[in-house]
């Protein structure tokens, strides 16, 4: 009797990736044939509602190879919500997460799949350096390391989405139902033992990124709230040394005259809108989490998975 091999799922977000996909294809076949040897793989792309030939260039690729699928949303939900899209339909042992722009190179697969055969339930990609300016790979690293700093639990320094998890990770993952989700935060917090590898992270392949300063913003501040309730403890802690500060300068005041209280007043009201923004950003979270919507929806009839996709919401096996 033959061993039967393990089942690798390839989960590969994309949105108007029309010129990447080929291209990414290319790098990824020409990686796995010494793989297939000891395992099954399947690709699955999770289409954002690309609005260019994404999806034709899937689907061709598809007809010529029954293992690569497809599961296209009904809208672009964003890159988080992809991802578990592509998680909650992965059916393997172990899934990868890797984009199409091949900034995260295909090639670190092979030494993925060694780090998990040695015992390992994650093994990351650890990006040391990248091509981009000074002051941007400053802003990463602050970003990573502040958020470190300020986390409720561990969090992995200088890692993406660009990874490899076991079904036991994948399971605490799609336990969490919040409905903005922090993928690299989620597996962190899973714990096991993980493994991660540098790598320099490359320009694209083709194409331009759709990521900007704005959204990059709207990451970060993202990751912060998904991953710490410090917004949140951080008045906490501002508001009691305050109270004592604002009784000494009214004793002060009393004693030395007026105007004293003025530049103190313009701290108090900027203490506290800091605190009411932090606050606010919280009670938004927690109307949609309540709310309960999905994060995501399939477009069935522009999918081809070879088994029904599933729905954000749905039970799990």
């Amino acid at each position: 009797m033959t061993d039967v091999k393990p089942l690798v799922s390839i989960v590969c977000p994309v949105f108007n990736e029309e010129d990447c996909v080929p291209l990414f294809f290319q790098r990824l076949q020409a990686t796995l044939p010494p793989l297939w040897r000891y395992f099954e793989f399947e690709l699955i792309f999770t289409n954002n509602a690309s609005t260019d030939r994404t999806l034709e260039k899937i689907l061709a690729i598809r007809a010529a190879n029954p293992w690569v699928h497809v599961v296209t949303l009904s809208r672009n939900f964003g890159y988080q919500a992809s991802i578990m899209c592509g998680l909650r339909n992965a059916a393997g042992e172990a899934i990868i997460f890797i984009d199409a722009d091949c900034e995260d190179p295909p090639e670190l697969i092979p030494q993925f799949l060694d780090g998990w055969r040695a015992g390992n339930e994650v093994v990351y990609g650890r990006r040391t350096e990248r091509s981009e300016p000074r002051a941007m790979i400053f802003a990463r690293k602050f970003f990573y390391r502040f958020t470190r700093t300020i986390a409720d639990s561990d969090f992995n320094l200088d890692m993406a989405e660009f990874a490899l998890i076991s079904r036991r990770v994948q399971a605490v993952c799609l336990h969490n139902r919040s409905s903005f989700p922090f993928v690299r935060t989620e597996i962190a917090y899973a714990g096991f033992r993980q493994f991660g590898i540098s790598y320099t992270r490359a320009p694209r392949i083709a194409g331009s990124t759709h990521y900007n300063l704005f959204r990059m913003t709207r990451f970060a501040i993202a990751g912060i709230l998904s991953t710490s309730t410090f917004p949140l403890r951080f008045t906490a802690y501002l508001g009691l040394p305050l109270v004592l500060i604002n009784v000494l300068m009214m004793v002060l005041d009393m004693l030395a005259g007026p105007f004293r209280l003025q530049p103190l007043f313009l701290f108090d009201m900027v203490a506290l809108l800091v605190a009411a923004v932090g606050m606010s950003l919280f009670i938004a979270r927690i109307y949609k989490d309540v709310i309960q919507r999905p994060l995501y929806i399939v477009d069935r009839a522009n999918s081809a998975l070879g088994r029904p996709a599933v729905e954000d919401r749905s039970p799990i096996d």
